[in-house]
């Protein structure tokens, strides 16, 4: 990690990081917390050319309190056979992938709104990414930390623009020492949309990001462009059966991803289109 600590927006996010994070001990608003799993048969990863199945199992919170925004999402992903697990595990891969977000409202922070046009605030998001993986082609143990500018635009429910710039690092099993790349950016997009289309209370949610090259590899390769959607339409089934409002729902899922992780399009599997089922308990 010594070579993220001598960079000045590692140590810039990290700040920026704890003092969002701030809020997290602040009395909330309002708070959504839910168990998930989601299963499809048409995952990929990089240089494996068959599709693969997973079942994902998922912890989420969301909550709101007086200045901003937190968001945790935990993600255990089980992979079938077709991504094995490295050398001396059984079966199919195990990930654990941690998203941890915190958008500051300026607006509310100062007492001065900031909205404009569409746009009804402005605000800072901070966080990270990290992960590990014991696949047997690669071994990810993704380090990210996130910092840049938000538009919370004026629809219903929500949807957030962000340029978020990446501070990534990794270290593979066939590494000895951690990489990191370079400092680069991300234009992201999360939203969830209620719908009146059908009696069950139905919304259109997910997130969208388009990450630009982040130059080198591990091993020297030039890394491409990245996209990454992934969106789903829920249905709270939970209200017709007398459990009450959001708290079981059902719905379906699509990502689409291009140039996984920054791969070249040239190998294979590096693009994904993955239909899911997804399944939510809220508590």
């Amino acid at each position: 990690m010594s070579c993220l600590k001598k960079s000045p927006f590692v140590s810039a996010a990290a700040l920026a990081t704890l003092m969002l994070a701030g809020g997290a001990v602040q009395a909330a608003d309002w708070s959504d917390t839910y168990l998930g799993y989601r299963y499809g048969t048409k995952f990929a990863e990089p240089y494996n050319p068959t599709d693969i199945s997973k079942n994902i199992f998922s912890l989420t919170h969301a909550s709101g309190y007086q200045y901003g925004t937190n968001f945790l999402n935990v993600d255990v992903l089980l992979s079938d056979s077709k991504d094995p697990a490295k050398a001396g595990s059984s079966g199919g891969a195990q990930e654990i992938y941690v998203v941890y977000r915190h958008t500051l409202d300026i607006g509310k922070i100062t007492g001065s709104p900031i909205a404009f046009g569409p746009v009804r605030g402005v605000g800072i998001t901070g966080g990270f990414d990290v992960n590990t993986k014991n696949d047997a082609g690669y071994g990810s143990k993704k380090r990210m930390l996130v910092l840049g500018p938000t538009l919370m635009m004026d629809v219903p429910g929500f949807l957030n623009l962000s340029v978020l710039m990446l501070r990534e690092s990794n270290q593979p099993y066939f590494i000895n020492d951690r990489y990191t790349y370079k400092l680069h950016p991300m234009l992201s997009a999360a939203w969830a949309i209620p719908l009146p289309v059908s009696a069950v209370p139905t919304s259109f949610e997910g997130y969208a990001n388009f990450i630009t090259t982040k130059g080198k590899d591990e091993v020297g390769n030039g890394t491409s462009p990245e996209t990454d959607v992934d969106m789903q339409v829920m249905f709270d089934v939970g209200s017709l059966s007398g459990m009450g409002k959001n708290t079981f729902r059902l719905g379906v899922e699509y990502q689409y991803w291009k140039n996984k992780f920054g791969s070249s399009a040239s190998i294979a599997g590096t693009k994904a289109s993955t239909p899911m089922i997804r399944l939510e308990y809220h508590f």
